[in-house]
């Protein structure tokens, strides 16, 4: 079993940089032929369009097979660890399929592109981010039920933020997503890379309320409670 604990701690480490870089390099290609918008685009969108579609799913392709060989070395060394808990050896196995799955939904992501079959891209990211995020709280459960005994209480804590942060994370992008995606902003939202200058906005109204003739004025105002609009030539 020692292959299994010794050598490969560089797998985490290659699993984040890697996929990085394949959102980075797909970013910058997709940029650089002016295919997507610079500001802030969707990493789906990245990887629409060829030659950048080619390295996005070959490069996440390559990010799935990492991730499988970072989940099942993890799940050998919690069993070589805890061989005789029967709770800990349930969580691993659980752990296990829910981190395959999610492994093969980012392979989904990889070759299903958005704009061409997006039933099928969207059950992959559900798969990547649902599931991921289940495993994780695999982990970070069996990182509670391994203390004091394999490592301390830092390990569990690190874990639990981490995965609060991602479910914070995945219900904002969620709820994003479902307004965007509800008819209000055209049907063609799904397909499109570019924002025009006509395309419907957001817009913004402020609103003052006065109490009184000055900012500094404390008496009442025959305006009380009056509500001005702010304008901009007024500031």
């Amino acid at each position: 079993m020692w292959w299994f604990q010794q050598g490969l701690s560089f797998l985490p480490s290659a699993l984040v940089i890697w996929t990085a870089a394949a959102f980075i390099f797909s970013y910058i290609t997709a940029i650089t032929l002016h295919h997507v918008d610079p500001v802030l685009p969707y990493i789906s969108d990245t990887g629409t369009v060829a030659p950048e579609k080619c390295l996005f799913g070959v490069m996440l392709n390559i990010a799935a097979v990492l991730c499988f060989a970072t989940i099942y070395v993890r799940y050998k060394q919690v069993h070589a660890l805890n061989p005789e808990e029967s709770r800990i050896i349930k969580l691993n196995k659980a752990g296990l399929v829910l981190g395959l799955l999610s492994c093969f939904g980012l392979s989904i992501v990889a070759n299903f592109q958005k704009t061409t079959f997006f039933a099928v891209h969207v059950c992959g990211a559900l798969l990547t981010f649902g599931l991921g995020s289940l495993y994780m709280f695999v982990q970070t459960i069996l990182s509670y039920q391994m203390q004091p005994k394999i490592h301390g209480k830092q390990v569990f804590w690190i874990r639990l933020l981490l995965v609060i942060w991602c479910g914070v994370s995945e219900f904002i992008m969620l709820t994003c997503s479902s307004l965007l995606y509800n008819g209000s902003f055209g049907a063609d939202i799904v397909q499109k890379l570019h924002w025009n200058p006509e395309d419907k906005k957001i817009s913004l109204r402020v609103e003052a309320t006065l109490h009184g003739l000055t900012l500094y004025d404390t008496a009442p105002c025959p305006v009380n409670n009056e509500r001005t609009r702010l304008l901009s030539r007024d500031v």
